[in-house]
């Protein structure tokens, strides 16, 4: 549902929310005040509005976190795709010092330009007062916060470049993956290239588009660091976005990523024309299987309960502009994976995300038959027909995990299952 833009009431809440957050909160109580009595829409947004203003705290490394906004907060976002476009954006309309960085210089010259992610977000004017660059080191100083968007295979690298330039910069990661060849998730990156950083990790239903077009949307901020978490709230809460706080990393970032491999799997299921009953039951096993792997890593359950683990994965389940679904989606009307990977043009990062999990799960014997699943159909040939139908017919559960003892082994599943898949 798009909000509408000819309601002059509404465009005065947007407009509102596009300065500083709390010019925004107080327009937005004001407008409150003027139309309780009509309801509707706008008095919904500016219910959202209404929200405590804490006392200013200062963290060790240095970030100043006021509500005020007396002082703006310093933030720069590496990688112009389109969730670290739509982040850097918000940021700037509420009112910190952003920077959005991009790597191509010609592509820095063409924003100043025209103010137009012309690749990714193509019908979205920027906010005014965003900044680009394509010189790292003069983007990331003297920052507070320092958001990574880049893909997840860029991500350590990307640490590696800045790493001279860090001083007191916190460093928050907004992509959603697991690092080929190491299985290591981005926070695990952080730590190791920079360990004397403050980190925290954002994942959430987070589409773009819907967030630049001012539709309702929420995301969550994981970090041992309760200033930081408080930091990233404030940069980027909005009357349309709203920021959660967590400290389970490992959780948050795991939801993150492995929602990716069931949004494969949506989109392909829905290429061949499945029911409502099969989504629930592939969202309801995928959530399974997420925190089955979860706890086996050392993540709490209970996370994968909320946005990150089962509002992403609804998300991106059921939505064409998840690029993961349109993978898989082309996967099932029988596109090759290569050519489905250029047709999209972006990456996937669930493709990737199937190869590692799979290969852990087997480490770990950790049953997740729709990633063995896919495995089989993307890296071994398989029919996407004869694999789901093995997948129907292998082994009893019980259905809430965690809850009851399941009548057969993880470890005698998953070798099951690996025979049948094999033909064995």
């Amino acid at each position: 549902m798009k909000l509408p833009k000819d309601n002059p009431k509404v465009k005065k809440i947007v407009d509102a929310a596009s300065q500083s957050i709390n010019q925004g909160l107080e327009e937005a109580r004001h407008l409150l005040e003027k139309s309780e009595a009509e309801g509707g829409i706008l008095a919904n947004l500016a219910h959202l509005a209404k929200k405590r203003k804490k006392e200013p705290k200062t963290d060790t490394f240095g970030i100043h976190v006021d509500k005020q906004m007396d002082t703006p907060l310093r933030i720069v976002v590496l990688g112009g795709g389109s969730f670290g476009t739509a982040m850097a954006n918000l940021s700037a309309k509420n009112g910190c010092e952003t920077t959005l960085w991009v790597r191509d210089k010609k592509t820095v010259k063409a924003l100043q330009k025209t103010r137009i992610n012309k690749r990714y977000l193509p019908n979205h004017v920027l906010d005014s007062r965003l900044a680009f660059s394509h010189d790292l080191a003069e983007s990331v100083k003297n920052k507070d916060i320092i958001f990574v968007a880049v893909p997840s295979s860029a991500v350590r690298e990307t640490l590696q470049n800045i790493r001279p330039y860090i001083t007191h910069q916190a460093v928050v990661s907004l992509t959603k993956g697991i690092e080929k060849g190491t299985f290591a998730l981005m926070s695990d990156i952080i730590k190791e290239e920079l360990p004397q950083v403050n980190f925290g990790v954002m994942s959430g239903p987070n589409l773009a588009l819907e967030i630049m077009n001012n539709m309702p949307s929420a995301s969550v901020i994981a970090s041992p660091s309760e200033p930081l978490r408080v930091a990233v709230q404030t940069a980027l809460h909005s009357a349309f976005f709203r920021v959660f706080a967590s400290d389970d990393v490992k959780g948050v970032e795991l939801g993150g990523a492995l929602k990716n491999i069931y949004a494969v799997a949506m989109g392909m299921a829905n290429a061949y024309g499945v029911g409502e009953n099969t989504k629930a039951m592939l969202l309801t096993r995928a959530l399974a299987e997420m925190s089955r792997f979860g706890v086996a890593v050392g993540a709490n359950p209970l996370t994968f309960l909320g946005l990150s683990g089962v509002g992403d994965l609804y998300a991106t389940c059921n939505s064409t502009l998840s690029r993961n679904y349109q993978i898989g989606n082309m996967l099932g009307k029988g596109i090759t994976l290569d050519n489905a990977i250029k047709k999209l043009g972006q990456t996937a990062e669930g493709v990737n995300t199937i190869a590692q999990v799979e290969e852990q799960a087997k480490k770990l014997s950790i049953y997740m038959p729709i990633t063995h699943a896919l495995y089989a159909v993307l890296y071994e040939n398989k029919s996407a027909l004869s694999v789901a139908v093995n997948l129907m017919e292998t082994g009893f559960r019980s259905d809430v995990e965690f809850v009851m003892p399941h009548d057969e082994s993880n470890e005698k599943l998953s070798k099951e299952f690996d025979k049948v898949i094999k033909g064995k």
